[in-house]
């Protein structure tokens, strides 16, 4: 790598992880309800309390919790739909664009409400102002804070103190409180995402990201042709897009359109961005539980997984890699740490095109999808994922010492276990079914760019990236169809509340425990064996499960280009 490069990893790295526990600590205390700097603004907190009749004292069962966040999203995905199909008509439309296909809308709609935001449309030739500001924007706020706010609950529901006689499952059918979702989220959205997005916006402004409600500048190219330089509010999107892990691209090109990203400074904010709250949420876990320790053994697990991913994916470019797909002011090696930073975070946001990667180094951002976004992850959803692995390595754990497994004082019991895995499986199922009807039917195949593996890791990067709400595209495949706008859609769908309903369940289940005392046998969860372990738990379970699917594709596809042998 050149010294340019290395210093650009440095910078992210000592930027992200030491604002980590000072972010995390601000967290704690926002969602604790406990004074904190951005407390000047809690009369619009009550204000808005007021105004939408939320009770803000009134606490949730999980099941309440879960019903406030299914019933929210689908009125979003409902009100979404309706600007994208309606958008000939709403105002803020300088270009004139009609309104999607109702099969386009409905999958950006279920796409930006899980925050996937996987995109199957070009935005500069696509979306009107509105629909981009009023839709698409609103959206990068919302369902970031529908993920913190569901992270936040699961903890409590872990951290809860009860003290008086277990009842086992009637205790969980008490509904223990969990917290309150509305307050969850308007916390999230005031006192973290919209601060933080402002300033990154006003950065990006600085360095040239176009902030304009004007109408598209003609131009004549340099080929003698006359074109538009599309404009439009792109800087507020760009922030939260990259603040809470979206990464849907306010152009088509993403952050490989001088508009979005133009300078290496704005790549490195872009990237500092989208893993800064992610960072801080296996800190905030930790403060939140009363022990700190944990967190630094769940952030301890997360770095180590992350540097042997950016590593291999950097390496694979640098030795088999070319600079076809990718910007020349990037690089391999930055397009490699950015195309693994949005692939561990579920940002998904792209300065370069991961189809045009080695096939390796494109197995590297598949695989960081496919571990279950739980290396930090998006933001509340890294943290709620890699807890259920947590259960999992806890019983396992249990297991191996002859007792019952226990985590932080609870028992680890059927239940909880029977959560996480449903948790742990429901993604991964919708992965490679929907990747096998695919590669099935002649419907789907017709979008593919590539035959042989490579066709085929177009194909399941795709349904992996709808699964694990990361948004990022392969860029081979052509999806605008009905079949995939659809399959796509509930993949996503499923992706997103197969695990966020389980872990809340959890959440539930743990909360109705009262509080183990320690014995001479209990596994401890706060060192660097159970760190060990917890690895293992998570190389495995994906290994196991997408490894055959890996070994048909990209790998496949890595020995035949080393043979010279072209499909």
């Amino acid at each position: 790598m050149k010294p340019q490069d290395i210093a650009e990893i440095l910078i992210v790295a000592i930027v992200a992880i030491g604002a980590a526990p000072f972010l995390a600590a601000y967290m704690a205390r926002v969602y604790s309800g406990e004074k904190h700097p951005l407390r000047f603004l809690e009369p619009v907190e009550r204000f808005f309390y007021k105004v939408t009749g939320i009770d803000s004292g009134a606490e949730m069962g999980w099941k309440k919790y879960a019903l406030s966040l299914l019933a929210f999203s689908l009125a979003s995905i409902a009100l979404l739909f309706l600007i994208l199909v309606g958008q000939g008509f709403l105002p803020l439309n300088p270009q004139k664009f009609p309104g999607m296909t109702w099969h386009l809308a409905l999958n950006t709609a279920i796409s930006f409400v899980t925050n996937t935001n996987w995109q199957a449309y070009s935005g500069e030739a696509s979306l009107s102002y509105f629909s981009q500001s009023v839709g698409l924007a609103v959206q990068n706020f919302l369902s970031a804070a529908a993920g913190m706010a569901v992270a936040v609950a699961v903890i409590r529901g872990i951290a809860a103190r009860r003290r008086e006689p277990d009842e086992g499952i009637a205790a969980a059918k008490a509904q223990v409180p969990i917290g309150n979702f509305w307050v969850d989220m308007t916390r999230s959205v005031l006192y973290i995402l919209l601060p933080l997005a402002i300033i990154i916006a006003l950065i990006l402004v600085s360095q040239g990201v176009v902030q304009s409600l004007s109408g598209y500048v003609p131009a004549l190219s340099l080929e003698g042709k006359q074109d538009l330089i599309p404009l439009g509010p792109a800087a507020s999107q760009v922030a939260i897009k990259h603040l809470g892990t979206n990464g849907g691209g306010f152009f088509g090109p993403n952050s490989a359109f001088p508009f979005e990203n133009p300078t290496p400074l704005s790549n490195i904010v872009e990237v500092i961005a989208q893993i800064l709250i992610a960072f801080a949420f296996p800190l905030l876990f930790g403060r939140m539980v009363g022990k700190k320790r944990q967190g630094r053994v769940i952030f301890a697990v997360m770095l180590v997984i992350l540097v042997t991913l950016v590593f291999s994916a950097v390496s694979s470019e640098q030795r088999w890699g070319s600079m076809e797909g990718k910007e020349t002011r990037f690089g391999k090696s930055d397009s490699a740490l950015f195309a693994v930073l949005t692939t561990i975070t579920s940002c998904g946001a792209v300065n370069s095109m991961h189809d045009s990667f080695s096939p390796l180094g494109g197995m590297i951002p598949m695989i960081d999808i496919m571990l279950g976004e739980v290396v930090f992850g998006g933001v509340g959803s890294g943290l709620y994922g890699m807890l259920a692995l947590v259960l999992i390595t806890v019983f396992i754990a249990g297991l191996m010492v002859g007792r019952s497994p226990e985590y932080l004082g609870k028992k680890i019991e059927a239940r909880e276990i029977q959560l996480a895995m449903l948790a742990i499986i429901a993604p991964n199922f919708i992965i490679l079914a929907f990747s096998a009807v695919a590669i099935s039917l002649p419907v789907a195949l017709a979008g593919l760019s590539n035959r042989g593996p490579h066709g085929l890791s177009e194909v399941l990067y795709a349904y992996t990236s709808g699964a694990g709400n990361n948004g990022s595209a392969f860029g081979g495949l052509s999806v605008n169809t009905p079949f995939y706008n659809l399959t796509i859609g509930a993949d996503m769908f499923i992706g997103r509340f197969g695990v966020i309903f389980p872990m809340l369940g959890v959440a539930g289940s743990l909360a109705a425990k009262k509080l183990v005392a320690p014995g001479a046998g209990t596994f401890k969860t706060d060192t660097m064996t159970f760190g060990v372990l917890l690895v293992a738990v998570v190389v495995i379970v994906a290994g196991l499960t997408h490894f055959p699917a890996l070994t048909l594709g990209p790998i496949l596809d890595h020995f035949l280009m080393t043979m010279g042998v072209t499909l």
